[in-house]
C-alpha cells in the first residue's frame, strides 16, 4: 500500500551489489520472456466476454499463471481498497480528516456510497483489467457492526450488512462479472497501513494461530467460487518499533516459515487457491551506519517455499518511486541518503528490480514461480513530480519487457468538480456518482497505463514444465507431502523432509540438511507400501561406497524423503514405482566439494544454490536417488557423503 511514511523504518546495505549488472539482462534471459509469438492484449472486455475468456481455478506452470485449461492467465489487476480500513489512527473514524486522502471507507471497499457497484465494475472493465486484489483486515471477520447507511448510499441493497457481508457481496459481483478475485490480508486492525501502525507482521496484534484461523475461515467461505483464485497471505511484512521479521530463522518472526505453514493449511482446506507470498518489505532501523533495507524476494534465491501443491505458489513484490532498496521513503525522521527507485537510471532500475523480484521467473530452478507486482502506482492528475513520472515510464518498460503480472494501486477514490482527492486512484467518483477516469483528458499516467494493458503477452497454452523444490530441515520437519501428513511419524525423534506428492528426492546438502526434489523425467513413487529404511538390508547389488555406512531403497523403489538427527542421516523414505527400475548406477561423491549437473545447462536447478554454505550432491534429471552413504569416521558425524544415482530408464 502507498503508505504514511514510517518514522522508524527506512534504507540498507550494499548498493554496489544491488547496482551491479544482473546475472543476465532480464529481457535476454531464456525462459523469462514469452517463448512463443505474443499477441497484443485487448484493452477491454465486457463482463460476459471476460467470463467466457477463462475458467477457474488457476494454477502455475513455471513462471506463468494458467487457467483450468492450461492457458496463460496474466494477472492484469488493480487494488480495490477500503475493507482493510482507511482510518489514520487518531480522532473519530468517520471524520474524513482522520482518513487517508479524506476518504473514510467505513471498512468496506471504497466508492459504494457514491456509485452503484455495477457502474464501478464497468469502470474496471473499461481499464482492461481481468482481476482484482481485494484487501481486507482480520478485524472484518469478527466485526458484527452494521455499516452506516450512508456508507452504501449508492447500493441500498447492502443496508444493514456487516463489513464481511458487504465484502461477500463485492466478491460475488466481481466474480459474476468475470473478474478473478485475489483475497489479500492487508491489515490486522482497520488502521491505514503501512508504518508503525500495529499491522507490521501477520502476528502483530494477534497470534499466528489466530491469523491462520482467519485464513482458513476465508478459504472455506469462498471455496465454492472458482473465480476466487488466490490467497495473498499478508501485505508488506516489515519491522515494528523493536523487532525485525526474518526469512528462515525458525522463530516467531520467521515469515518464510509462517507463510509456508499457512499456505499448506490453506491448500489443505481449498486445493484450488493460489498461495501468494510477498517478500519482506523492510528490515532494520533507517539510520546511517546501521543495517537496514528492503529484502523483497532476494532471500528466495537460497531459501524458497515448498508447498504441498507445487503448482500453486506465486511470489509478489511492491515498488514505488519514492522508496528504494535501502530507502524507506521517509522525508523526515527515518530518511537516509540511500537512493530511491526514482533516482536510478533505467539500466540500474532494471538490475535492481531483477535482483529483488524478477529473477524468480528463471526457468528450472528451485525458486521458479510467477512474480506478481501486486502494488505499484504514482500520483496522476494534477501531480507534477517529474522524477516520479520518469520512474513510472521506466518501470512500465520493465513490466512490459518481462511480461509481468501486475496490480496497480489503487482503483477507486473520490473527486469533486474534476479534482480527485486521491490523485493515485484510477477511477474517482463524486457525490452524484460521476466518474473521473485515468482515461479522461489531463491524466499523464494514461499513456503508460495503456501501454501496459495492451502490451504483447504470452497467450494460449503453456507447456507443462518440471518442478524443482527444496526441502529445508534447518529448524524443523519439512513435510510437503499430503500423503505423509496424513500418516503417523515415519522417523520418530528425527527431523524429516518429504517431497511433495508426485516428486522424488534428487539431491542432498552435506552440512545443512537441505534437500532437492523434482518430478523431471518421471516416474515418481506411486505404490502404497512406502518404506522407511534405516539400515543396510537392501544393499544387495555390490558395495558402491566401500567403508561407508549406507541407506538404500529396495529394488524398483526410489527415495522421496529423508530424515536426520543433527545433520547425520537417519533414514530414507522409499516409494515403489509401477515399472522396473535399472539397478546400474553411479556414486556421486560430495564430501569434498559440490557434485551437481553443470550450471551452464540453465535448468535442473543447477544454477541455483539450494544449500548455501554446504557441499551438495545431485543426481541428473533422468536419474533417481537409490541410496545415501555416510561415515562417522574422521569426525564426519554421519553427514551424507555420496548418493547412489541410478537411471530412470
Amino acid at each position: 500500500m502507498r503508505k504514511l511514511v514510517s518514522r522508524a523504518l527506512a534504507a540498507s546495505a550494499a548498493m554496489s551489489a544491488l547496482l551491479a549488472p544482473a546475472p543476465g539482462a532480464v529481457a535476454a534471459e531464456p525462459g523469462r520472456t514469452p517463448p512463443v509469438t505474443a499477441a497484443a492484449a485487448p484493452k477491454a472486455l465486457t463482463g460476459p466476454e471476460l467470463a467466457a475468456s477463462w475458467t477457474g481455478p488457476l494454477s502455475t506452470r513455471g513462471r506463468y499463471v494458467v487457467d483450468a485449461g492450461g492457458n496463460r492467465f496474466k494477472l492484469q489487476a488493480g487494488n480495490w481498497e477500503g475493507a482493510q480500513g482507511t482510518w489514520t489512527g487518531s480522532g473519530a473514524t468517520g471524520d474524513p480528516a482522520n482518513n487517508q486522502s479524506g476518504e473514510p471507507s467505513f471498512d468496506i471497499p471504497l466508492g459504494l456510497d457514491r456509485a452503484p457497484m455495477s457502474r464501478i465494475l464497468a469502470g474496471f472493465h473499461s481499464l482492461g483489467l481481468n482481476s482484482i486484489r481485494l484487501p481486507f483486515a482480520d478485524a472484518m471477520i469478527q466485526d458484527t457492526t452494521k455499516v452506516p447507511d450512508a456508507a452504501v448510499a449508492a447500493n441500498p441493497q447492502l443496508r444493514g450488512d456487516t463489513p464481511l457481508q458487504v465484502y461477500d457481496a463485492v466478491v460475488a459481483a466481481l466474480t459474476a462479472d468475470g473478474f478473478a478475485v485475489v483475497l489479500n490480508n492487508h491489515t490486522t486492525s482497520y488502521r491505514w497501513c503501512c508504518s508503525l501502525d500495529g499491522n507490521e507482521r501477520w502476528n502483530s496484534g494477534q497470534t499466528t494461530a489466530r491469523w491462520e484461523a482467519d485464513w482458513l475461515f476465508m478459504a472455506n467461505r469462498y471455496k465454492d467460487n472458482k473465480r476466487v483464485v488466490g490467497a495473498d497471505l499478508r501485505n508488506e511484512i516489515r519491522r515494528d518499533l523493536t523487532d525485525d521479521p526474518n526469512w528462515g530463522m525458525g522463530d516467531s518472526h520467521d515469515w518464510y516459515q509462517a507463510s509456508e505453514e499457512a499456505g499448506n493449511r490453506i491448500l489443505a482446506a481449498d486445493p484450488d487457491l493460489l498461495v501468494i507470498v510477498e517478500g519482506i518489505n523492510w528490515q532494520g532501523i533507517p539510520l546511517a551506519g546501521l543495517p537496514h533495507g528492503r529484502p523483497t524476494l532476494t532471500p528466495v534465491a537460497t531459501l524458497s517455499n515448498t508447498l504441498i501443491d507445487s503448482g500453486k505458489l506465486v511470489y509478489s513484490a511492491h515498488f514505488y518511486a519514492y522508496t528504494g532498496p535501502a530507502n524507506s521513503g521517509a522525508s523526515g525522521l527515518g530518511a537516509t541518503s540511500d537512493p530511491r527507485y526514482e533516482d536510478f537510471t533505467p539500466e540500474q532500475l532494471r538490475s535492481v528490480v531483477d535482483q529483488q523480484a524478477l529473477f524468480v521467473t528463471q526457468t528450472g530452478q528451485h525458486f521458479t514461480a510467477p512474480v506478481w507486482i501486486s502494488e505499484f502506482g504514482a500520483a496522476g492528475r494534477g501531480a507534477s513530480d517529474t522524477r516520479e513520472q520518469a520512474w513510472l515510464d521506466n518501470f512500465t518498460d520493465i513490466l512490459i519487457a518481462n511480461d509481468t503480472d501486475f496490480a496497480i494501486w489503487p482503483l477507486v477514490g473520490w473527486q469533486t468538480g474534476g479534482v480527485p482527492q486521491d490523485s493515485w486512484a484510477l477511477l474517482a467518483y463524486d457525490g452524484a456518482g460521476r466518474q473521473l477516469s485515468i482515461e479522461d483528458p489531463g491524466d499523464w499516467r494514461a499513456t503508460d497505463f495503456n501501454r501496459l494493458v495492451t502490451a504483447p503477452s504470452y497467450t494460449g497454452q503453456v507447456p507443462q514444465s518440471a518442478h524443482w523444490n527444496m526441502l529445508d530441515l534447518d529448524h524443523a520437519d519439512n513435510v510437503a507431502s499430503r500423503r505423509m501428513l496424513a500418516q503417523p511419524d515415519w522417523s520418530p525423534g528425527n527431523r524429516k523432509g518429504n517431497c511433495p506428492d508426485g516428486q522424488r528426492l534428487v539431491g542432498l546438502g552435506r552440512g545443512s540438511s537441505r534437500g532437492l526434489c523434482t518430478d523431471a523425467a518421471e516416474p515418481v513413487g506411486t505404490g502404497t507400501a512406502w518404506e522407511a529404511v534405516s539400515d543396510e538390508r537392501y544393499v544387495t547389488d555390490g558395495d558402491w561406497a566401500s567403508g561407508y555406512s549406507k541407506l538404500q531403497c529396495p529394488h524398483d523403489s526410489l527415495a522421496v524423503g529423508y530424515s536426520v538427527r543433527g545433520n547425520a542421516m537417519a533414514a530414507l523414505l522409499c516409494a515403489p514405482v509401477a515399472q522396473h527400475l535399472p539397478t546400474s548406477g553411479r556414486a556421486v561423491w560430495f564430501d569434498r566439494g559440490d557434485n551437481r549437473p553443470p550450471a551452464s545447462t540453465g535448468a535442473d536447478s543447477a544454477a541455483s544454490d539450494w544449500a548455501p554454505g554446504s557441499y551438495k550432491g545431485q543426481c541428473a534429471a533422468d536419474e533417481y536417488v537409490a541410496g545415501v552413504a555416510m561415515t562417522w569416521a574422521r569426525l564426519q558425524a554421519g553427514r551424507p557423503d555420496a548418493l547412489l544415482c541410478r537411471p530412470l530408464r
